[in-house]
């Protein structure tokens, strides 16, 4: 076979060629260089604005879930800050900017394409600072997309964190007119027995029962008025679900085993801390620990439950996964609230075994007094819850917070397009361009 003759180049001969075709090599930079730069002065300027906005009570993103994201790869955990993130590019807070610009008789862009092409919407070093970099045709423009998007979202949290808090109040008010009624007739009917049968205090031996039995009531109320709470948080999450039918009832958050096991603990602690009531103040460090104890499971439940809502909803919107979220934790709270309950009432039964050697009348003025009692501190209680929430919706506005507002750019200085970055780009291209020519020439020649 004929050997195949490898083919060089004079270095040499191809300089030699550049020099003598100089001014047609040198026309050819000088000419892209020059046409870039006029490009760059032709094409329409464009101005940046930043806000940085802070958000409390997002949670930071972790550095594993930021190399992940990196990547292109998703932790399956919902970032709130990253919630936050999309929610910005939403119709609701894009439409209402996008309405009011001027574009000069063309369509006006969906709110995607317009955060993609107009909007930089980003994360500060895994903290829970945003920074929104909005462009604009003119610095006034920029200054106001990018203002705008951080009050629309501002007012789109703040409405719908209202909203929430105004529904509970409604449910609560509710709950709370029925507990009202029955403390009321469980007051009457005690003080009616004490005036048929003359009796308006028991012994001191029945006292000290009474007082062993209180510690397991007030854990009874303490369940009652959460549960009261949560069903009315799970009455608002299933209206809103309902209207983008959602659920997240397939995910079977109760027959989930570490669920399970989180919710077996929260009982223990629940009935251990209702014993303890019976020898300990409320301000005892005992008692102390043990409630710390209690909530430190209760967030542990919630972070289970989020775990697996989580790893279900990737490919939902923010604010249905949250939803759904919410919904979750709703039914894993209520079910782990009814389980203490019967199991503080069955604790309490035990105790009150020893009611049974006091006289008819005096285990009837008890269970009557303890009926009173309880009912008027659920009715309580729940008050207390409703007045929080209220208290909780008027401080929602400053959930978000606004650090650095929209800065006006300097006129002299737009981001696009970059007269230095174009004539580089020009003069490279152009020396391409003249290499690409010697090089031919260099073949004729050949």
């Amino acid at each position: 076979m004929p050997e195949e003759k490898e083919e060089s180049i004079d270095l040499g001969r191809l300089s030699h060629i550049i020099w003598e075709k100089k001014k047609i090599t040198g026309g050819i930079v000088v000419g892209c260089t020059l046409l870039a730069l006029l490009v760059s002065l032709i094409l329409p300027k464009k101005w940046e604005s930043t806000v940085v906005v802070q958000t409390r009570n997002a949670a930071p993103v972790a550095a594993s879930d930021m190399a992940m994201q990196a990547m292109g790869l998703t932790s399956g955990k919902a970032s709130p800050v990253n919630n936050y993130m999309e929610l910005m590019k939403t119709r609701t807070v894009l439409d209402p900017i996008i309405e009011q610009m001027d574009w000069g008789g063309k369509k006006p862009p969906k709110a995607a394409d317009f955060a993609k092409k107009w909007l930089d919407i980003k994360n500060t070093k895994q903290t829970n600072i945003i920074t929104i970099a909005a462009k604009g045709r003119t610095p006034e423009e920029a200054q106001t997309i990018a203002q705008s998007v951080a009050d629309n979202f501002l007012s789109m949290q703040t409405e719908k964190s209202q909203q929430t808090q105004s529904l509970l109040v409604q449910f609560l008010n509710g709950r709370i007119a029925d507990a009202k009624q029955e403390a009321e007739d469980a007051s009457q009917k005690f003080a009616d027995y004490q005036r048929e049968h003359k009796m308006y205090s028991p012994d001191e031996e029945a006292k000290v029962t009474v007082q062993k039995l209180k510690g397991y009531d007030d854990a009874i109320k303490d369940v009652k008025v959460a549960q009261a709470t949560t069903q009315a948080k799970l009455e608002v999450v299933n209206g809103k679900l309902s209207e983008i039918a959602g659920s997240s009832k397939a995910y079977n958050i109760n027959d989930n085993a570490n669920v399970q096991n989180i919710r077996g603990q929260i009982i223990s602690a629940e009935v251990e801390l209702a014993g303890l009531r019976e020898h300990y103040t409320e301000n005892h460090p005992t008692i102390i620990a043990a409630r710390q104890r209690l909530n430190e499971l209760q967030q542990a439940l919630r972070n289970e439950v989020d775990t697996v809502v989580d790893s279900n909803t990737t490919s939902l919107n923010p604010v249905q996964a949250d939803l759904m979220k919410a919904q979750a934790e709703g039914e894993a709270g209520l079910a782990a609230s009814q389980a203490s309950e019967q199991a503080l009432v069955e604790r309490r039964a035990e105790v009150e075994d020893h009611l049974s050697s006091f006289p008819q009348t005096v285990i009837e003025y008890l269970q009557l007094q303890r009926e009173a009692t309880l009912k008027n501190d659920i009715y309580l209680g729940l008050v207390k819850q409703c007045e929080q929430n209220k208290i909780d919706e008027a401080k929602e506005s400053m959930d978000i917070q606004i650090i650095d507002a929209a800065d006006l750019p300097d006129e002299d200085e737009p981001v696009f397009p970059k007269k230095i970055l174009f004539t580089v780009i020009g003069f490279v291209m152009g020396c391409m361009i003249s290499f690409g020519y010697s090089l031919v020439m260099y073949k004729r020649e050949a």
